[in-house]
């Protein structure tokens, strides 16, 4: 058995994917995109045993800034998945071995307190890691939510018979209205999309974790041909405009938003009925279109997005404290300086407890 933790440059890293089925997220070009963004560590866990493979990229992040001024949280990390659904990529031997996905962990535990992470957070992959609550014993990971993704294995009438009626006529209003999709080069409409997208998050307030600097969105064209920008026109006007990111038989749609002044038209309504047959007849399995904010199964985009799709995944993730002594001494630190209690850190439901906003 091989246990090791290796970065980007890593050979191991590319060898790894061509072994196990993998996605956008999981690519190094993806995850340094993300690491630059949040200027945080690149790296990845790997345990090899024969045919079993266990591989979990993430992102190191160091923990002084939960504080405003330095102090004793100097020198201690803590882990996090890269924006998205990465999640734990597992071999078809490695999933099948009972006891091997428990000892990864934890192995991958005793590893990260030998390099002073004392907590890690991951994000698992809905399609990937569909039964991964039945591979670990229970209570290692936690239900977050529910995904929606179109199974595009079905003929294209029939993933047209699974739309909600009220998604039909408003596509109709809109090809009546004279609007129109297309896929365009990524870099040369850039400027147009990150506009569009800055405008939606503006509109519904979103958390700044939801928004994302030019060089981020220039890193992702490194992706290749994995990348693609889906427009929403009407005349010489861009009414919506939506990321699609392509890798192993599945399309995600990333990131996207509407103009504020084309919203009564539901022009993003058209991105994700032209996503999903232009992904089939690329030949993919499905087009992913995630959940609702935060995993909520509730909210208004859950619900929008529900409509398209009868197919649905559980959303999992996976919370690791791997150094008790340090985490709880992190919580106590934040709660003093935020002047409330541990107990209340501990009790709102985030994790890592220690950083919880006020």
């Amino acid at each position: 058995m091989n246990v090791q933790i290796i970065d980007l440059l890593n050979p191991l890293w590319r060898e790894t994917l061509q072994k196990v089925r993998h996605d956008t997220y999981h690519l190094p070009e993806y995850v340094l995109a993300e690491a630059k963004r949040t200027k945080t560590t690149p790296e990845a866990f790997l345990m090899v045993d024969g045919e079993k493979i266990f591989f979990l990229p993430y992102l190191l992040r160091q923990c002084d800034d939960i504080l405003p001024t330095k102090s004793t949280a100097q020198g201690i990390f803590d882990a996090v998945s890269p924006y998205g659904y990465p999640g734990i990529l597992l071999s078809e031997a490695a999933a099948s071995t009972p006891g091997f996905p428990d000892s990864a962990i934890d192995e991958l535990k005793r590893t990260f307190r030998s390099k002073n992470i004392c907590a890690a957070f991951f994000r698992l992959h809905p399609i990937l890691n569909d039964n991964i609550n039945q591979i670990f014993k229970p209570g290692t990971v936690t239900e977050n939510g529910i995904t929606v993704s179109v199974d595009l294995k079905l003929s294209a009438s029939q993933i047209k018979s699974r739309t909600r009626k009220g998604h039909k006529s408003t596509i109709n209003k809109c090809k009546r209205l004279g609007l129109t999709t297309r896929i365009v080069p990524y870099l040369e409409y850039l400027n147009e999309f990150m506009a569009i997208y800055e405008e939606t998050m503006g509109r519904v307030e979103a958390s700044q974790s939801y928004y994302f600097g030019r060089s981020y969105f220039e890193d992702l064209s490194k992706l290749g041909d994995g990348i693609h920008l889906c427009l929403v026109e009407k005349g010489d006007q861009i009414a919506s405009a939506c990321l699609f990111l392509e890798c192993g038989g599945i399309v995600q749609a990333h990131l996207g938003g509407s103009k504020t002044e084309f919203l009564s038209e539901s022009p993003f309504s058209l991105v994700f009925d032209y996503g999903r047959y232009w992904s089939q007849e690329r030949g993919n399995e499905f087009f992913h279109m995630g959940g609702g904010v935060g995993g909520s199964n509730q909210d208004s985009l859950y619900i929008f997005k529900s409509g398209f799709s009868q197919q649905r995944h559980l959303f999992f993730t996976m919370r690791l404290i791997t150094d008790e002594e340090k985490y709880y001494h992190l919580v106590k630190l934040r709660a003093s300086a935020l002047e409330t209690d541990s107990a209340t850190l501990l009790n709102s439901g985030f994790f890592p407890a220690y950083r919880a906003l006020p």
